[in-house]
């Protein structure tokens, strides 16, 4: 009989993984979608560089703040009541994206929807935890991301071929449609632990926390740990550089400097998702079985990107199409993939009962990186003036050289990492 349940329960939590993964890809559309439509959004909103890099940006202020808030809803109120919840907020948020009359209502539906789908990832870790082996974990987050990674490929060609025919209005509509349907999936199948439906957990007895700590004792604690701050200033760097660009100011470079079509350009964009699907399972293998150490592979991707950002800054307007391809490509490997084995150092810096906290606390970083970034760029752009409409040459290389700094100091935050994982 327990055996039989236990079948039951290893078969069932697939179906909550890849309910809960394919809200991931939300997440991730979400997070890029104003890349391929930024062109559009400005012209029917009337906005200027500085409006859209807040528009774009607004989806990464609730997100960030909302990480430790996410931990704590996870554990009191229950991951699936939180996700539902959330992603109904996310559905909200789309409608009034789509019918916005103003910059002043987009960036209101923009910020719902981050607000909405902040709420998947730390409760997601929390069922994870609860349905697969410890030593099923790290292999799952990496699955998780490279689901994430499909989320950007649909918010690069495929929202380009919607927009081009329903509009980028419609397109948001039907996305929050979406939304809320996954919500209600999440409320009918998922359920935060096997115990729920009267099953053991593959997951074996989580063995019990001598001094459980506090929500306020593990923020200290985590704060006040000296080797936290290089990974939270790597996190911060690096992914203001993925966002910024792959998020948004990526699309207008592509057709303004380039003369592309909102197509051209959402093919280009999409080897930031293909890198993120084929880096995200990558990186983990090399980190786990060449390298047997976290820091080498962030440190080493933390170059790579340093010479990216030196070919879109130095060489802004004499990149091949192929060049262009690769580029996008390698920014989603080694700027967006890289970020799994950031998360798995964050946890194994930490003891397992402050973990989440940590976790939720580092993750804030990336996504201050991506709202500060947008706007900061997309100000940058503006102040060198436009050409008939368009952002100038001069703007773009002023943009892409704040990123070669961001990736910088990146690079030389991630050389004072602590390595996290223990030797056997």
């Amino acid at each position: 009989m327990a055996n039989d349940l236990m079948v039951k329960a290893l078969r069932y939590r697939w179906v909550i993984f890849w309910i809960l993964a394919t809200g991931y890809i939300l997440v991730y559309f979400h997070r890029l979608c104003p890349a391929v439509v930024a062109v559009d959004m400005m012209r029917d909103l009337a906005a200027g560089g500085t409006l859209l890099g807040l528009l774009g940006s607004a989806y990464f202020y609730p997100y960030a703040v909302m990480q430790l808030p996410a931990g704590l809803l996870a554990d009191s109120w229950g991951p699936r009541r939180t996700i539902t919840l959330f992603f109904i907020v996310a559905f909200a948020g789309s409608l009034i994206l789509g019918f916005a009359p103003t910059v002043f209502w987009a960036v209101v539906g923009r910020t719902l929807v981050g607000l909405g789908v902040s709420m998947l990832f730390v409760p997601t870790m929390k069922i994870l935890a609860e349905w697969f082996k410890t030593t099923e974990f790290a292999f799952m987050t990496g699955i998780l991301m490279a689901m994430g990674g499909i989320g950007s490929l649909t918010a690069a060609t495929p929202l380009a071929f919607l927009s081009a025919r329903v509009g980028w209005r419609w397109s948001f509509v039907a996305v929050g449609i979406f939304t809320l349907l996954l919500g209600i999936f999440v409320w009918v199948f998922v359920r935060d632990r096997p115990g729920d439906k009267g099953w053991p957990s593959p997951a074996g007895t989580p063995p019990a926390a001598a001094s459980p700590l506090s929500l306020a004792e593990g923020f200290v604690k985590v704060i006040r740990t000296a080797h936290f701050w290089p990974l939270a200033i790597w996190f911060f760097f690096d992914c203001a550089i993925f966002f910024s660009f792959g998020g948004l100011w990526g699309g207008p470079y592509l057709i303004q400097v380039y003369g592309l079509s909102k197509a051209e350009s959402g093919q280009i964009l999409s080897m930031l998702a293909m890198g993120m699907i084929v880096g995200s399972p990558l990186l983990s293998y090399v980190s786990n079985r060449l390298f047997k150490a976290r820091k080498p592979v962030i440190l080493i991707c933390s170059m790579v990107v340093l010479g990216l950002t030196a070919l879109l800054a130095f060489r802004t307007a004499g990149l091949s199409i192929p060049m262009l391809y690769g580029i996008c490509f390698g920014l989603g490997v080694f700027s967006s993939a890289v970020v799994v084995i950031g998360f798995t150092a964050s946890k194994e810096l930490f003891p397992v009962q402050i973990a989440g906290t940590a976790v939720g606390l580092v993750n804030l970083f990336p996504f201050a990186g991506g709202a500060l970034a947008q706007p900061f760029l997309g100000y940058l752009l503006e102040s060198m003036g436009r050409t008939e409409g368009r952002f100038t040459l001069a703007g773009y290389q002023h943009a892409f050289l704040a990123l070669f700094v961001f990736a910088l100091l990146a690079m030389v935050s991630s050389a004072f990492l602590k390595e996290t994982l223990k030797k056997e």
